[in-house]
């Protein structure tokens, strides 16, 4: 009986692996906003649900590092669902205030830009499976807001 059991376990636990994933990426973060006393980015995540019906998102957890330092963190708690068979596309609000930008300046130059690294966390609740966190990051160069920007 217990073989019975290990074969009924390994043949389930093939099935799931070989199931098609949902799959995301990162494809753009961006300055929205700026004002006096922060600037305003998106990070833009785009989901791609292979199934037949609609995958709800339990979370969203997202990290913005510069210089080896995080300047922004956080999570999004229910933020919907992801459509069936399509492409979603979610965006992660993240607020910086203006005098973190200034403490990594080093990294500014004359280009006047940021180098950086976001890391999201997309965790979505699968039939049978439970919750799946897929692992996002993109790293790239930010372009700062200059003096006439803000005011």
């Amino acid at each position: 009986m217990a073989q019975l059991v290990d074969k009924a376990k390994e043949f389930v636990a093939d099935k799931i692996a070989h199931v098609k994933k949902p799959e995301a990426s990162l494809t753009d973060v961006s300055i929205k906003h700026v004002s006096r006393d922060s600037a305003n980015f998106i990070g833009q995540l785009v989901v791609d649900n292979p199934y037949g019906h609609a995958i709800p998102i339990c979370e969203i957890s997202y990290s913005l590092k510069s210089a080896g330092r995080e300047i922004a963190s956080g999570t999004m708690p229910d933020p919907g669902s992801i459509a069936a068979k399509e492409t979603t596309k979610l965006d992660i609000p993240l607020r910086v205030p203006y005098d973190f930008l200034m403490s990594i300046m080093k990294d500014v130059g004359r280009d006047w830009d940021v180098d950086y690294e976001m890391q999201v966390g997309l965790t979505v609740d699968l039939p049978i499976v439970g919750n799946l966190t897929l692992p996002v990051s993109k790293k790239g160069e930010l372009k700062l807001p200059t003096l006439s920007d803000v005011f």
